[in-house]
C-alpha cells in the first residue's frame, strides 16, 4: 500500500512539474512575440512618422526649388519705371584696350610768367585761380635797370631831335649854297646813326613791357615795371609777394590753358601693335564715372620701360568745362576694330549683380520676368557678351533692370518675413 501511494505520489509530482514547466515555457515565448510584435509596430509607426517627414522635406524642397522666382510687373509700371523689354540679338563687339593713366596740364599752352629785368614787387593784381588774358597785367615792378634803359631812352630820343633839326638847317644852307655839299652829308650820316640809336632804345623797352605810347606826354615820372601774362588760362601757381625782389629767374606765376588736357597711360607691349597716334580714345575718371571724355594719342614713345615692359602714350583730351583736373587718375579705353564673329550681347544696364551671381530678366509674360543667371564674356562699348544662359530671340529687360531687381528683393524680404 505505501509503495503503491508513493509511485501515485511520484507520478502526479511530475504530471505538475510538467505542466508547471510548461506554462513557463509558453507564457516566456508568448512575451517575446508580444515584445517582437510591439517593437516592430513602434518601429512601423516611427518608420511611418520618419516617412512622413521626409515627405514633408521633399514638398518643401520643391516648394523651394520648384517654383522659379518671377517678378510680376504690370505693363503701366514697366512704363512709369524706364523698364524696356527687347529680343537678344547677335552683334559684333569691337575689342578694347583698357589701360590706367594720369591727368596734366597740357604742357604746350603752360607759361612760367617772370620778369625781363629784376625789381622789387610793387603791386599784385592777379591771385591763385583767377582766369586771365592774353597780355594782362599780373603784377608791378620798381625797377633800377628799367630806369638806367629810360635814361638811355630819353638820351637818344633827345640826340635824334637835334640831329634832326641840325640836317633840316644844312639842307636849307646847302640850297642858298651857303654851306658845302659834304655838310649835308655828314647831316645825314647823324641823323641816322641818332635814329638807329632811338629805336634801339624803344625796343629795349618794349622787351622789357612798357610801351613807347605810355611815355608820351608832359609826365616824365617813372612808369612801373609791368608783367604781363604771355597767354590766357588760369593761375594755378603764385608766388608773387609785394615786397619781393624778382628777377629773370624767379617764376612769379605759372598760367596754364586748361581748355585740353594730357592723359599720360602705360601700353602693355603686346598691345603695341594695335596702337597708332591719332587714334580715338575714350577717357573715364572717378570724379564723373557716367561721363566719357573723347580724346586721340598724340605721342607714343619709342622706348620700352625695361621694369614694367610698357611704352608712355600721351592723349589729348579736349576739356572746355575744366572738369578734367591734373593729377586724377584716369582710365583710357582705345577702341579696336570689330572684325570678331558676331555674338550674343546686352547692354551692361541689363545685368545686374544678386548674391555674386550675373542675373538678366528674361520676360517669361508681358507682365512676368525670370532672373536667370548668365556668364559673361568681353565688353565693348557699353555692351558685354553672354557666353550663357541667354538665347538669341529670347526677350529681356533692356533698361530697368535695377527696377526689377529692386523688386526681387523686396518680394524675397516679404518672404522672410512671413
Amino acid at each position: 500500500m505505501n509503495k503503491k501511494a508513493i509511485i501515485i505520489g511520484l507520478i502526479l509530482a511530475l504530471a505538475l512539474g510538467g505542466g508547471v514547466a510548461y506554462r513557463l515555457t509558453h507564457s516566456t515565448t508568448g512575451g517575446g512575440e508580444k515584445a517582437e510584435q510591439k517593437e516592430a509596430g513602434h518601429k512601423e509607426e516611427k518608420g511611418g512618422h520618419d516617412e512622413g517627414k521626409e515627405k514633408k522635406a521633399g514638398h518643401e524642397g520643391h516648394d523651394e526649388h520648384g517654383e522659379e522666382k518671377l517678378v510680376k510687373m504690370s505693363a503701366e509700371v514697366q512704363k512709369q519705371s524706364g523698364v524696356v523689354v527687347a529680343p537678344a540679338k547677335k552683334q559684333r563687339l569691337a575689342g578694347v584696350i583698357s589701360a590706367t593713366g594720369k591727368v596734366e596740364a597740357n604742357a604746350d599752352k603752360i607759361a612760367h610768367v617772370s620778369p625781363r629785368i629784376s625789381g622789387k614787387i610793387v603791386t599784385v593784381k592777379s591771385s591763385l585761380g583767377d582766369s586771365v588774358a592774353a597780355g594782362q597785367v599780373l603784377a608791378t615792378l620798381d625797377s633800377v635797370e628799367l630806369g638806367e634803359s629810360l635814361n638811355r631812352y630819353h638820351q637818344s630820343k633827345t640826340k635824334f631831335t637835334l640831329a634832326q633839326s641840325n640836317m633840316d638847317r644844312i639842307k636849307v644852307l646847302v640850297d642858298k649854297k651857303i654851306a658845302a655839299r659834304k655838310e649835308i652829308l655828314q647831316a645825314e650820316t647823324d641823323y641816322k646813326t641818332a635814329q638807329t640809336e632811338l629805336h634801339t632804345d624803344e625796343e629795349r623797352l618794349s622787351l622789357y613791357g612798357v610801351s613807347v605810347a605810355d611815355l608820351q606826354g608832359d609826365n616824365h615820372k617813372k612808369p612801373l615795371l609791368p608783367v604781363r601774362s604771355p597767354i590766357g588760362g588760369i593761375i594755378t601757381e603764385k608766388h608773387a609777394i609785394v615786397g619781393e625782389l624778382a628777377d629773370p629767374a624767379k617764376s612769379l606765376y605759372t598760367v596754364a590753358d586748361l581748355s585740353s588736357v594730357w592723359v599720360l597711360v602705360d601700353i602693355h607691349e603686346k598691345d603695341l601693335a594695335k596702337v597708332r597716334r591719332g587714334q580715338a580714345t575714350t577717357v573715364i575718371v572717378g570724379a564723373f564715372p557716367d561721363q566719357k571724355f573723347r580724346g586721340r594719342i598724340t605721342y607714343l614713345a619709342d622706348l620700352v620701360d625695361e621694369a614694367t615692359r610698357t611704352v608712355k602714350a600721351r592723349v589729348e583730351v579736349p576739356n572746355p568745362g575744366r572738369k578734367l583736373k591734373p593729377e586724377m587718375f584716369a582710365t583710357v579705353e582705345l577702341a579696336l576694330a570689330a572684325d570678331a564673329p558676331p555674338v550674343l550681347a546686352v547692354p551692361e544696364e541689363a545685368v545686374q549683380e544678386l548674391d555674386g551671381k550675373k542675373l538678366i530678366f528674361v520676360a517669361e509674360k508681358d507682365t512676368e520676368f525670370e532672373p536667370r543667371a548668365v556668364e559673361l564674356g568681353r565688353a565693348s562699348g557699353g555692351m558685354v557678351e553672354v557666353v550663357s544662359g541667354l538665347k538669341e530671340g529670347e526677350r529681356y529687360a533692356v533698361k530697368g533692370a535695377f527696377t526689377l531687381k529692386s523688386e526681387l528683393k523686396k518680394g524675397e524680404l516679404e518672404g522672410h518675413e512671413h
